[in-house]
């Protein structure tokens, strides 16, 4: 019996070959597995429009909220001058609002604007595009870019179509807005306030006073500013602060706060009608 050659570069150079081919077997089975794994292309297969349609309805209905924009979208691929697919496109962006696709929608809608501006749907929209926005607002103690964005496309909607039924709910989406942005304001100005960075606070509950008055925070805004101002020693502006917050505001307890800080300086609440304090609430209200 032959013996076996046991030397190390004799077994590399029989086993070699077989390393290589198994690696190259290796490679297409991973390429056959990863090319089964992938979805195939869905088939084309030429059906109605008010079929596709229907089709997409059912699925929004059952809530498979991407079937159905598929479908829709399938509408405007198979019969794109039909009225059908002018309706497909809107719900399109209806259905990926729906399964909170916010980006998505809003690029339908916008599409929809472009192709269909004086449509009897255009309103609709609008409102797609302004609540898409909304949607995505998050807490005071984040950035509120998404805010800003959401009360813009909130009071375009309300401008172009006062009169809609969609301009309501915009209205009062617009007043939770600029309140979500004043307690934004009011977040860093307590912040600051809380540090002894007083001119700092005084900046921001000032931004609440002259762009958001009309929110749940002036109150608090005004006791703020007393508060401030007292600590940096500018009496005036602290106590025409807190007679402007009695003046409106005579029952809260912001007013008594203020009241009470006003009197431990030996100071009584006196409107000066020539600070910013005053201007700014004679002309909002």
């Amino acid at each position: 019996m032959g013996r076996r050659d046991t030397h190390p570069q004799a077994n590399d150079a029989i086993t070699m070959p077989a390393r290589r081919s198994f690696g190259l077997l290796c490679a297409v089975f991973a390429f056959c597995l990863l090319a089964a794994c992938s979805s195939p292309e869905q088939p084309y297969v030429e059906r109605s429009a008010e079929e596709l349609y229907n089709q997409a309805m059912d699925e929004l209905i059952s809530g498979d909220y991407a079937e159905a924009t598929r479908y829709f979208d399938e509408v405007e691929r198979q019969h794109p001058y039909s009225a059908w697919a002018t309706r497909a496109q809107l719900m399109s962006a209806f259905a990926s609002y729906q399964s909170s696709h916010y980006l998505e929608a809003i690029l339908a809608a916008e599409r929809y604007l472009e192709l269909h501006p004086g449509h009897p749907n255009a309103p609709y929209a609008y409102y797609l595009i302004a609540i898409s926005h909304y949607e995505q607002i998050s807490d005071v103690g984040r950035d509120q870019s998404a805010t800003a964005v959401a009360l813009l496309a909130l009071e375009e909607l309300v401008r172009r179509f006062p009169e809609s039924e969609y301009a309501r709910d915009a209205r009062l989406k617009i007043d939770l807005t600029l309140d979500h942005l004043a307690g934004k304001e009011m977040n860093i100005g307590r912040y600051y306030l809380r540090r002894g960075f007083y001119v700092a606070a005084i900046n921001r509950f000032r931004a609440v006073i002259e762009t958001y008055s009309t929110t749940a925070h002036a109150a608090e805004a005004l006791h703020r500013l007393t508060e401030a101002y007292l600590a940096i020693g500018v009496a005036d502006e602290a106590q025409t602060a807190a007679a402007v917050l009695g003046y409106n505001f005579p029952a809260s307890d912001w007013y008594r706060d203020s009241y009470a800080l006003i009197k431990g300086h030996d100071l009584a609440p006196k409107e000066d009608t020539g600070s910013w304090i005053s201007r700014a609430w004679r002309f909002v209200f």
